[in-house]
């Protein structure tokens, strides 16, 4: 029996919510899209929410509201994937990266601290830093608004593993970042196939980002520059695109996040019974800290030193043994089109050892008791030599 490492949720209630709209009057944009973005909006303590395509559309789009383009300066993390850095990277800027806390896996604040001050001695400070929600558990955002407001740079909080997460006893939303980017992936939290939001307490920040999801179009009649004729009327103000969610995505969503704390509760169990399936076993659990709460959308353990088996071989020993495990990630820098821009193997040494020892065990909402005994006593028999 094969057991992915993760896959998605669905129940009656989802079917039903897309059935409606297959059966009413909105496909593309109707009103499921608004109600999906209040009722996102109104569980994470945000503002506003704009529902888009995918999290990599929304990571573009807050780099284009936060001004960002071809003399731009973006830190991100090594330890997420490509699209954190990306998303810079198509509006033309450079971008560098803060090595990771290896308890937490996050960007290091000390680290961040460090090259900030750095960065000021030579005249070249960030603009936008992408901070990573890794594996669902929160940054220290506290702690980076500090340094965002002494620096003068904006918080791109990437929260794609974070929906449901909490900080300091809010949801992770955007209290401390200037725009957080989520993501519905299948394999995420919650789904709506593939989709993204970008949430910020700012409205100039949501005006910029209404418009560029939509060909940087507005049919308001308030914003617009000339005085409609009629209600046939929109005017283009900006070059933007088309990142727009559908109705029928919107309505899967909001169904899951009716469900959304009875998927995390889930999560959390199963989260909470790995280390003592895994008790002896030679392995780095993930971090819980007490002012957080993890989303847990990744359940990643690290193989430690003096393990006899290499990684590669204990991989292939659960995957034969139909046990879908993954490894999150391979550092942006070391791929081939970042190399390209100078990048070098042992520029960011914490991201790099934690990359060579990381495992991501199966972990969501519909893994069974049994299973995750099962995915343990593989892994127990794939470490030994």
């Amino acid at each position: 029996m094969h057991i992915p490492y993760a896959t998605q949720s669905i129940d009656d209630s989802d079917l039903e919510a897309v059935r409606q709209v297959l059966t009413g009057g909105w496909l593309t944009q109707g009103p499921a899209v608004p109600r999906f973005e209040e009722d996102f909006a109104r569980l994470h303590g945000v503002k506003h929410a704009v529902a888009v395509s995918n999290a990599t559309a929304g990571l573009h789009l807050a780099c284009l509201a936060l001004r960002v383009g071809p003399q731009s300066l973006v830190w991100t993390t090594p330890n997420s994937f490509v699209a954190s850095a990306n998303c810079a990277r198509y509006c033309g800027a450079q971008v560098d990266f803060v090595d990771i806390d290896p308890t937490t896996r996050n960007m290091s604040v000390a680290a961040l601290r460090d090259k900030l001050a750095a960065a000021e001695r030579s005249g070249r400070l960030p603009q936008v830093v992408v901070p990573v929600h890794f594996a669902g558990l929160a940054c220290d955002l506290a702690q980076m608004r500090q340094l965002a407001d002494r620096y003068g740079f904006a918080i791109l909080a990437d929260a794609s593993h974070a929906v449901g997460a909490q900080y300091q006893g809010a949801p992770v939303g955007a209290e401390h970042a200037d725009i957080s980017v989520f993501s519905f992936h299948p394999v995420k939290i919650i789904t709506t196939a593939e989709g993204g939001l970008v949430a910020t307490q700012r409205d100039d920040l949501a005006h910029q980002l209404r418009l560029l999801r939509s060909h940087g179009i507005t049919r308001d009649p308030a914003h617009m520059q000339t005085p409609p004729e009629g209600a046939w009327c929109y005017e283009q103000q900006l070059l933007g695109y088309n990142y727009r969610l559908t109705d029928l995505q919107a309505a899967l969503g909001s169904s899951q996040l009716q469900r959304l704390d009875r998927l995390h509760q889930r999560r959390i169990a199963l989260a909470a019974r790995y280390p003592r399936l895994l008790e002896g076993l030679p392995l780095q659990l993930p971090a819980v800290l007490p002012d957080r709460v993890s989303a847990w959308h990744l359940f990643v353990v690290e193989l430690e030193a003096g393990v006899r088996v290499d990684r590669a071989t204990v991989f292939r020993r659960l995957r034969d043994a139909g046990i879908g495990v993954n490894v999150h990630y391979t550092p942006i820098h070391l791929q081939p089109y970042y190399r390209a821009l100078g990048f070098a193997p042992g520029m960011f040494p914490h991201a790099e050892a934690y990359s060579r020892r990381a495992l991501s065990l199966p972990l969501y909402p519909d893994l069974q008791d049994a299973q995750q005994e099962q995915v343990a006593d593989t892994l127990r028999r794939a470490l030994q030599p």
